[in-house]
This record gives C-alpha cells, sequence and structure tokens, in this order.
C-alpha cells in the first residue's frame, strides 16, 4: 500500500521556545515548541517508554504550519532525574502531559506517537478526548501481557542473535524471568551493574527495530541517555502492566469513534508486531489504517517517515485548516 510518493524531512529547525516544567518534589520535564506559535499544535508523544525525543523529530511536521510540541516523558531524555521510576506510571504521564498543555495555553492538539507514544497517545485520548483534534499513530503498542512476553521471548524466532546477546549475562534460570533478571540490575545503584545491563537491553530493541539491519537506530539505542531511560523505565512499565487494567486501551476505545485518525505500520515490525495494529483497527474501524508492506518498527523506516509526513501534509492540514 505504498501508494504515495516519498516525502523527506523537513529541514533542521530550532525551538523558538523551551524550558522545564516543575511536575512534583521530584520530577522536571523539559519541554520545547518549533515551527509556527500561531500555527496549529501537534504534540509528540516519544517510545520506549523512556527513549526520549530528539531534535529529528522535529521534522516530521511543517514548520511554517504547525506549533510543534516536544517533551521528554519523567525519567526520559533530558528530563530529571534520568531513569526515576518513582511516582512514574501511566496515569503520572497523562496528568503530566495535561499539565504541558495548560501551561502553553492550548485549548486542543494534534497528538503523535509511535510504539510506547502510541501507547500514552491512546490512554491520553481516552482520558481525554475532548482535548485531541486527531491521532497519528504508528507501530501500535497496547502493552498487553501477550506483547511484552513477544518483546522479550518471541522476538528470538526473527532475531536469534540478538537475543543471545541479550540474555548472554544471565543464567539460564534467569532467562525463565528476563524481565525479573534484567529489572534487578537495571535498579541497581551501581553504573557497573546497571550501565551495561542498560546497554544490552537498548542494543537489543534497536536490533530488532527495522527491516535491514542499520547501525545508526543501533547505536542511537545504545548510548547512555537513551539506553538508562529506556531499559529502566520499560523494565518498569513492563512489570507493572503499564498501571492500568488489562486491555484497557481496547476495551475503551469507543471513545476515540469521532476523534480522526491515522494508523501507520509497518508489515515486518517484529518489536510491535502488526497484530496489535489490526486488534485496535477492528475496534476502530473509522480510523484510516495504513501497512507499509517493506518496513519494521522505527519511525525513520523510509515507507513508515514518508507516510506519516504524507498525513500532516494532506489529511490533517485540510482538518484543521477550516
Amino acid at each position: 500500500m505504498n501508494h504515495h510518493s516519498q516525502h523527506s524531512l523537513y529541514p533542521e529547525i530550532q525551538p523558538f521556545r523551551q524550558g522545564f516544567l516543575l511536575l512534583d518534589s521530584i520530577h522536571t520535564m523539559y519541554w520545547e515548541e518549533s515551527g509556527n506559535p500561531n500555527g496549529v499544535p501537534v504534540v509528540f508523544l516519544h517510545g520506549g517508554p523512556g527513549a526520549g525525543s530528539s531534535p529529528a523529530h522535529r521534522r516530521l511536521f511543517d514548520p511554517s504550519y504547525y506549533r510543534i510540541v516536544i517533551y521528554d516523558q519523567r525519567g526520559a531524555g533530558r528530563s530529571t532525574p534520568l531513569g526515576e521510576i518513582h511516582d512514574n506510571t501511566t496515569i503520572h504521564l497523562i496528568n503530566d502531559l495535561e499539565f504541558l498543555r495548560q501551561h502553553l495555553g492550548i485549548d486542543h492538539w494534534l497528538v503523535f506517537g509511535g510504539s510506547w507514544g502510541s501507547t500514552l497517545a491512546l490512554a491520553y485520548a481516552e482520558a481525554h478526548p475532548e482535548r485531541c483534534l486527531g491521532l497519528i499513530l504508528r507501530g501500535i503498542f497496547l502493552c498487553r501481557k501477550s506483547e511484552i512476553d513477544w518483546f522479550l521471548y518471541g522476538l528470538r524466532n526473527l532475531f536469534p542473535e540478538a537475543w543471545r546477546k541479550l540474555v548472554e549475562p544471565l543464567s539460564e534460570d534467569e532467562r525463565h524471568d528476563i524481565l525479573a533478571a534484567y529489572y534487578q540490575r537495571l535498579l541497581n545503584s551501581d553504573p557497573e551493574i546497571h550501565m551495561p545491563a542498560a546497554r544490552s537491553w537498548g542494543i537489543y530493541e534497536g536490533s530488532c527495530s527495522t527491516l535491514l539491519p542499520n547501525p545508526s537506530v543501533v547505536n542511537y539505542f545504545a548510548s547512555d541517555t537513551v539506553a538508562l531511560g529506556l531499559a529502566r523505565m520499560e523494565a518498569h512499565y513492563f512489570t507493572h502492566n503499564i498501571f492500568l487494567p488489562e486491555n484497557s486501551i481496547l476495551n475503551n476505545v469507543h471513545k476515540l469513534h469521532n476523534i480522526p485518525a491515522t494508523i501507520v505500520q509497518g508489515r515486518y515490525d517484529a518489536v510491535c508486531p502488526i497484530i496489535s495494529a489490526d486488534d485496535l483497527h477492528q475496534a476502530w474501524p473509522q480510523a484510516e489504517y495504513i501497512v507499509i508492506d517493506d518496513a519494521g518498527h522505527s519511525v525513520w523506516e523510509p515507507g513508515i517517515q514518508s507516510a506519516l509526513i504524507h498525513a500532516m501534509e494532506n489529511k490533517f492540514k485540510q482538518l484543521t485548516s477550516q
């Protein structure tokens, strides 16, 4: 279904405003705005949880049309303290997003997220549907037990080499509960213990995120800030089944039926297999559903990047220009 021409990223851009928002006695959140200060607001939700956002994410949006809001969720990226799991739950993240919206004086916005960003976007929109002009979702992750098990065990079917490296540091016994073994290491206060574990976890996820091997994606996931935020947050959220009732996202999708939406999914997404996107679309037939037949998971997969920019260019400009 690669039915549209290739769309490339917009040129590099600097924020016109950025800051830190004090969330509570522990957490401070980094945020920035770029593009058009009077444009249609779009908020970018990064993946992980814990991966943080990067300057490249600004380039998915037309800066002359959109007011581009990018931030790092608590515990991730430039938010402090990095990798902090205390008072870090999905409900906290939903409330932080509302706090940011009010702080910026925005009434309604488009919500754009991939992977864990799609999970959070769905959970946020189900809590605050009246605030969402539209949803643009990629690489759907509903964080169900089946999906977490797939990530830690099932992926071995497609990426045995990457999986072997992941479990190499673990004893035979620990391999029956990879999550618990990693969570224990990641929470250890000694960097000699938590950093190698974080890097292994990041390299595993990065290695499995693209259809064809992509060293730059792997290196990004292996870098210190990304690896520590990502590994610690993912292990924390997965251990607690994202702090929401089982299947709560699908069970509440009916609240989104009137919100314009586009779902972009790579056919060969190994990290978040297409079955979740399919389940979501079955429950939400009103959403536009685009399958990219030659793509894996990453937002930087050419077909995925192109389809997302196309949606922002055509559908969502038309929707918001009236």
